[in-house]
């Protein structure tokens, strides 16, 4: 047996997403690290060993895509990789590639892989000395001193060792109040997961499960209770099983239960599902994970419990360094072995039911306290083993959102060590430079303004000398785009159209301190005139799903829309409404058709009609010329959202309208009666306004 020792000023134990962020963002900021890996390669749960598609706040709130050193690694998987994306099980080892290649090119940061931490040595109380590690089939013993350690193991390994407090199970109702704990503290935990992916053979391919798979006969225990197979190729997310066994110590006996079930479901799939069965004729298995993904086990005590109240009410931080925005997803102990696998699955993701609307929750800002472990002074968190309840954990324990602590965790110790605080001194001393420091970065923090002085981009002003229609920016294109369909159980919008039989909103950005007009376009495709409420409503953000604000209506009107035309309305300040119509032939602006019956308008007076777009490739220049104003959708900015639905429930289509409204303002477009009901696309994914904006995308708005 070899012992070598290594000196370093910053250890990484858990090369997951939330380490790896971790120690490549402490490199860069010049500190010594070493980041170590029990598996041979990087990536967690995201890697091609167990195959499990990362997802975070995207996945519920438009322009909140997780960015920095995350996306860095996204946009590299994509132009190296060829494999489609399916939503779990498809993963390849170009991923994991791609994280090596970050690692190895990493100025600063050195690694081992294939490489366990056995044991902590410390120097006082609440400091640990280094760490002892053995190397896989080397026959190598390490011991790795350094100033400042963190666990991202997600089991909590070294603060375990380290004699850190820590919890694992269920927090009771009693306890914190939470709406999603139950009545009894309980040592429930979600499950392990494995996946699997099948391949097309190109003719009829037959499976014979052994012996001792298990055997589903009962076709309600998939569709009745959630666990759908919604796509032959791979997954399922729902192949999971926790209780009885323990997450950690029973850990294989769970495997190997997995790998059992995992086999009887892909021969219902392919030998008796008659939904199915034709459907997987020519598909073999490719693959079977048999190292679970994990979703829960010990949670590290810090300097903050984060409860599940935090996220829900968006409540803000003074030490916010990341976000997150997935629901709080808490599956059921038992997974496959329990009566469902998880609630809202088996609503059949009911949007608006009262679980629903319980379990959607930011963007939420994230505290540096929850990953400073409350009982050794140099030791973090950053990953699913932070200091919050199992009800947080629910929306916490997602990999991109991890990827965010670890990228700010790492960033915090470089700014410790180079200043020589400890790294609990960083909330009082150096919040601000490490917030500071993670924007200029390109991350993101939904209430941390950039200050920084030499930021050109703070500056600039942004034109545009044309436009066209986002075309896939809505539900009803949805299927528009090339390999964005990764879920089959979503619901299909391309049979749809605009009108407007139920209420829809549009948030719009606005940067000048008052907004004078806005422009609403309606179309009536009736014989009769339509009428049309209109109201304009003070929105926090762009993520301010409700219905009625607290500070109430800015302003409001009724319109009328002529029958067979298009009515371009416009209202200014209370008082000053104004509104013009003709028949005339004419798209509405940038949607790239003509379109009969539609007018118009041009500058900032009323609407002209003999100005047309005759085959959709000559641009209106009046029209043109007051969107060259608008800012970008997320701009930093309040918000005013503005809602119309059509009273009478005849068909119309959507409109530009404006009202006057004093503050700051950024907009926003929803697809639904009550936004109160937060009825979110659970599937959106990246998808601009995938869930909110079902037709809207020749809704613009007009600035004066």
């Amino acid at each position: 047996m070899i012992h070598t020792k290594e000196q370093y000023e910053f250890v990484v134990i858990g090369g997951g997403m939330a380490g790896f962020c971790a120690a490549v963002a402490a490199a860069r900021h010049g500190a010594r690290t070493c980041l170590i890996q029990d598996r041979p390669v990087f990536g967690g749960n995201s890697s091609s060993e167990i195959r499990v598609t990362l997802h975070g706040a995207a996945a519920f709130h438009t322009y909140a895509k997780e960015t920095g050193i995350i996306s860095e690694l996204f946009i590299e998987e994509r132009a190296r990789n060829h494999e489609e994306i399916t939503e779990n099980g498809w993963t390849n080892s170009v991923w994991d590639m791609t994280m090596y290649d970050m690692a190895v090119s990493t100025p600063n940061l050195s690694f081992h892989l294939n490489t366990s931490v056995h044991e902590v040595v410390m120097k006082e109380d609440r400091a640990i000395q280094s760490i002892l590690a053995r190397v896989a089939n080397a026959e190598t013993n390490i011991e790795i001193a350094a100033d400042l350690f963190i666990d991202c193991t997600g089991d909590g390994v070294i603060a375990d060792l380290a004699g850190c407090e820590w919890r694992m199970g269920t927090e009771g109702r009693e306890e914190f109040n939470e709406p999603h704990a139950p009545g009894l503290a309980s040592g429930d935990t979600m499950g392990n997961s494995i996946h699997f992916k099948a391949k097309d053979m190109g003719r009829p391919v037959p499976f014979t499960a052994p012996a001792w798979a298990t055997s589903y006969e009962d076709a309600a225990y998939f569709y009745d209770q959630g666990r759908i197979p919604y796509d032959v190729r791979s997954g399922y997310w729902w192949i999971e099983i926790g209780v009885p066994w323990h997450t950690i110590t029973e850990a294989e006996d769970i495997r190997h239960e997995l790998t059992k079930h995992t086999l009887g479901i892909w021969d219902w799939i392919k030998n008796r599902d008659p939904k199915t069965k034709e459907l997987a004729a020519n598909y073999a298995l490719d693959w079977i994970g048999q190292v679970p993904g994990k979703r829960e086990s010990r949670r590290i005590m810090g300097e903050y419990f984060m409860t599940e109240h935090d996220p829900v009410n968006r409540k803000v931080f003074e030490d916010e360094i990341a976000y997150g925005g997935w629901f709080l997803d808490l599956h059921t102990p038992g997974g496959l072995l329990a009566a469902t696998s998880e609630h809202a699955s088996s609503e059949g993701y009911n949007q608006t039911s009262e679980y629903a609307i319980k379990s959607y929750c930011g963007p939420y800002g994230i505290p540096f306290r929850i990953m400073l472990a409350r009982d050794v002074d140099n030791l973090m968190m950053a990953g699913r083993n932070v200091s919050v309840t199992h009800a947080a954990l629910g929306t916490v324990r997602v990999m991109a959102t991890c990827a965010l602590m670890g990228q700010a965790a790492g960033t915090a110790a470089a700014i410790a060590l180079r200043k020589g605080i400890g790294i609990k001194a960083v909330t009082t001393d150096a919040m601000q430079e490490l917030q500071q420091t993670l924007l200029r970065d390109g991350c993101f923090l939904p209430n941390v303004e950039n200050r920084d002085a030499g930021d050109l981009a703070r500056q600039a002003a942004v034109t545009a000398s044309s436009e066209v229609l986002v075309y896939g920016a809505g539900p009803e294109t949805g299927t528009a785009l090339p390999k964005l369909s990764e879920w089959n159980d979503r619901k299909d919008w391309s049979g749809e159209d605009e009108r407007l039989l139920r209420r829809r909103g549009q948030w719009i950005a606005v940067s000048s301190p008052q907004l004078d007009s806005l422009a609403v376009c309606l179309s009536n495709l009736t014989d009769q005139p339509q009428e049309v409420d209109a109201v304009l409503l003070q929105v926090d953000h762009i993520w301010d799903y409700r219905s009625e604000p607290e500070e109430g209506r800015l302003a409001s009107c009724t319109l009328t829309v002529p029958q067979g035309g298009k009515a371009l309305d416009r209202m200014g300040q209370p008082g000053r409404s104004r509104r013009g119509i003709e028949a005339g032939q004419v798209c509405p602006a940038g949607s790239g058709r003509e379109s009969p019956g539609h007018l118009a308008c041009g500058g900032h007076d009323y609407p002209r009609p003999h100005q047309r777009l005759r085959d959709g490739r000559r641009q209106n220049a009046a029209l043109r010329e007051r969107y060259d104003d608008e800012l970008p959708y997320h701009s930093p900015a309040a918000a005013v959202r503005r809602r119309q639905y059509c009273q009478r429930g005849q068909p119309a289509l959507p409109v530009h309208q404006p009202l006057a409204l004093r503050p700051r303002a950024a907009v926003t477009a929803v697809d639904s009666a009550n936004l109160g009901e937060r009825t979110r696309n659970r599937y959106s994914r990246d998808y601009l306004c995938r869930a909110f904006v079902p037709g809207v995308s020749c809704l613009r708005p007009v600035l004066p």
